[in-house]
């Protein structure tokens, strides 16, 4: 398996540039940067592109919706060209929260304007006159005075196109049509119904195979000294939890919430929902149990990540996606120095 990580950058741009540099010290393979409702990913990944030379940088994720498909396919080019070739294009459709409540532009037919945004981005990668006429974009615009175009860069290199999915139908696309799929919330002995059952299918549909798509998950990993420390660290872990099941979306779309039901735990996860809608903090966070957990995270002794890792990859992730935990940035270098080794023995 590779190993990668993401970053975001809400802080100081040197500190985190300073670690993603010490990360590609560290024999990391990719470093993905995200979007979120942060700083905007194209201006950090043009920065890290200066300040590495080996590593891989990806947009993890940009939103789409936000910025016009030839926008994307413009900031795409210009980072893979600073970078000899070095960016992974990361898209997705994030969520009404963010798209609407945040950038003011409507959540409608996620999976149809992601499809759409990039069949418009390939023909720019192609470097041809730019066209397209669906039911989300209209290139050139109907009725007006515009004839297509093609950009005046060109892309040097090839740039992969990983899709962030977590629902069936947005699965499906991504099998039809990326080179990555970009997952999370990921139970691997639950995974081949509620992910790779889609993903595959969508495969199909295009003649290829699982070998013809990178399988890149995340999680966080944590190392524990023995079970005294572990069960301290599940218990700060809940909470966490219990907002992505309960806090991430809006107060009825919460993909995070359907993808734990999907593996298994539909109940507690509308319950912990409920919870935290009524601002039940604390009660939703005592529904989270320890396996939910450490069922979707590296959390645990030195033995227990190592073992965790080897299903990961029987599973059939390509690429492991590593948070550290720490509480400083040196204390994140170590977590994630232990990792990569783990992953590297793993294989």
């Amino acid at each position: 398996m590779r190993t990668a990580t993401t970053v975001e950058f809400s802080g100081a741009p040197g500190d985190v540039a300073s670690f993603v540099v010490e990360t590609e010290r560290l024999g990391l393979d990719v470093c993905w940067v995200a979007e979120a409702w942060g700083a905007d990913a194209p201006s950090a990944l043009g920065y890290l592109a200066a300040r590495t030379d080996r590593i891989l940088l990806g947009s993890g994720i940009l939103q789409v919706g936000t910025r016009t498909p030839v926008a994307v396919a413009q900031a795409a080019i210009a980072l893979s060209n600073l970078s000899g070739g070095r960016f992974l294009l990361g898209l997705g459709a994030s969520g009404p929260q963010v798209i609407e409540g945040l950038h003011g532009v409507q959540f409608a037919r996620p999976l149809a304007r992601v499809s759409e945004t990039v069949d418009i981005v390939r023909q720019v990668f192609a470097g041809g006159k730019i066209s397209h006429s669906g039911d989300e974009f209209q290139i050139p615009l109907p009725g007006g005075e515009g004839v297509p175009m093609r950009l005046s860069t060109r892309a040097e290199h090839t740039i992969p196109i990983y899709l962030a999915a977590l629902s069936p139908a947005m699965l499906r696309l991504t099998g039809r049509i990326a080179d990555g799929w970009l997952g999370t919330s990921f139970v691997p002995e639950g995974a081949a119904d509620a992910y790779f059952a889609h993903l595959d299918r969508g495969l199909a549909a295009a003649g290829r195979t699982r070998a013809d798509i990178d399988v890149c998950q995340g999680a966080e990993v944590a190392f524990a000294a023995d079970e005294d420390e572990l069960r301290g660290m599940l218990a700060g872990r809940r909470k966490e939890l219990a907002f992505s099941l309960g806090g991430m979306g809006s107060s009825s779309t919460n993909y995070y919430n359907q993808a734990y039901g999907r593996q298994g735990w539909a109940e507690v996860a509308a319950q912990v929902r409920e919870r935290w809608q009524s601002a039940d903090r604390e009660g939703a966070a005592a529904l989270v149990t320890d396996d939910m957990v450490l069922a979707t995270t590296l959390i645990g002794t030195e033995e227990m990540v190592r073992a965790r890792l080897a299903v990961w990859r029987d599973a059939g992730v390509d690429t492991v996606r590593l948070y550290p935990a720490g509480d400083t940035p040196e204390a994140k270098l170590s977590t994630l120095g232990r990792a990569i080794e783990l992953v590297r023995a793993t294989g």
